[in-house]
């Protein structure tokens, strides 16, 4: 089963859905593989994928990166169809597809050593060739200086004069569009549970001289997801499980309808809510059900490499409603947001908050964030909003007392 989980089979599922989308070229951002003393392994796996891509009419194209350093040039010797770029640590340019404007260019620079000290970068912009012209690095972009990993500022990658930069080095994906070609590619898939969202490679789609689409294509073999579970209105501590499965059969749902989902989930679930049962309730899952949940014949393979537990005491609104200090009149409000639409206290909340959120996110600090338009569920918000400020408050008493 690991086997089946690892960088060889997101590479393996990579060249598949190059094949199949009949693409070009397939580029390589560095750190092909882990480790630089990784030769045979890599050799097999890199090999095999690299025959069946070019039996397919498909250019292979790669930079080494710091972990790579030896063995992409070892491979580049060896495998006559696969192309390092910059291997003697000067750029170098490579042609894909059509003749003149039709087509692109990637330039293309590799570490020579472990270590780049130095920002790769020429002074000058490149001398572009017609058509698209591309970027490929292995850089730590962004980093300032002193950086081990070719630190390169955005200034100079403006400065290059190129149409995008597909670099490497960060694990997790930028997000890139046809209006912003310009981040790190992420690795195919994700190599540990803080590395979760989706991974896999990116298509890229040009015609007539500009980029078209730009769009990840989420294949990794194994994903590794948050969960955050309510327990909020369970009687039971065995119903934390009931509500752990439910979540999870309405996620399997919607990975199915990927072309090629994940064979398994590592979790991090965390059990959250108002609950006096929230100990009881994580002590319900054994070692077993945490190496494998069990959602039924077809579905992936889910188990939990961390279980959390965040719950908080249970509060009595009511009666905590009934006092005239700060406490009492959150508790008030926090009460109008469970009333029916209609009532005017609840719309007339709502309504404020609604226009503070608006004005705060209008603030030149919070530009491009989209705060206001994030919020799907205002009353779920404010309710959330209120109970972590009525936590303050409560806290702050029995310090008190």
């Amino acid at each position: 089963m690991a086997s089946q989980l690892g960088p060889a089979e997101a590479w393996d599922r990579t060249v598949k859905a190059a094949v199949a989308e009949q693409v070009s070229a397939v580029l390589l951002a560095g750190d092909v593989v882990d480790r630089d003393d990784d030769f045979f392994e890599a050799y097999r796996t890199l090999e095999r994928g690299v025959a069946e891509l070019t039996e397919a009419g498909i250019q292979v194209i790669g930079v080494a990166g710091n972990h790579d350093v030896k063995v992409l040039p070892r491979l580049n010797e060896q495998i006559e169809a696969f192309r390092l770029l910059g291997a003697n640590g000067v750029w170098e340019a490579c042609h894909i597809g059509g003749e003149g404007a039709g087509g692109v260019t990637v330039w293309g620079w590799s570490f020579r050593e472990a270590k780049a000290t130095v920002s790769p970068l020429p002074e000058k912009p490149f001398e572009r060739a017609p058509g698209i012209n591309l970027g490929l690095l292995h850089c730590d972009w962004n980093a300032g200086e002193g950086s081990p990993y070719a630190p390169v500022a955005q200034r100079e990658l403006d400065a290059a004069g190129l149409d995008g930069w597909l670099l490497g080095h960060i694990h997790k994906p930028d997000v890139l569009s046809v209006e912003r070609l310009n981040g790190y590619l992420g690795s195919l898939t994700g190599m540990d549970r803080g590395e979760t969202g989706d991974h896999g490679p990116w298509l890229i789609t040009a015609s007539d001289g500009r980029i078209t689409d730009v769009t990840q294509l989420p294949i990794a073999p194994l994903r590794w997801k948050a969960l955050d579970v309510d327990l909020e209105g369970i009687s039971e501590p065995n119903q934390a499980q009931d509500r752990v499965l439910a979540k999870l059969r309405r996620l399997d749902a919607e990975l199915s309808l990927r072309p090629s989902p994940p064979r398994a989930l590592g979790l991090t679930i965390t059990l959250s809510g108002r609950t006096e049962l929230g100990q009881q309730a994580i002590e319900t899952f054994s070692v077993e059900d945490r190496q494998s949940i069990d959602l039924g014949a077809d579905a992936r393979h889910y188990f939990i490499v961390k279980l959390e537990l965040n719950t908080r005491p249970v509060i009595d609104l009511e009666e905590l409603a009934k006092r005239p200090d700060p406490a009492g009149l959150l508790a008030a409000r926090l009460l109008w947001l469970d009333r029916e639409e209609g009532d005017a206290e609840r719309d007339r909340l709502l309504a404020a908050a609604g226009k503070a959120l608006r004005e705060e996110s209008d603030k030149a600090t919070w530009q491009g964030l989209g705060l206001a338009e994030d919020i799907a569920d205002p009353v779920d918000w404010l309710r959330r909003a209120g109970y972590r400020a009525l936590d303050t408050l409560l806290a702050q008493e029995a310090e008190k007392n």
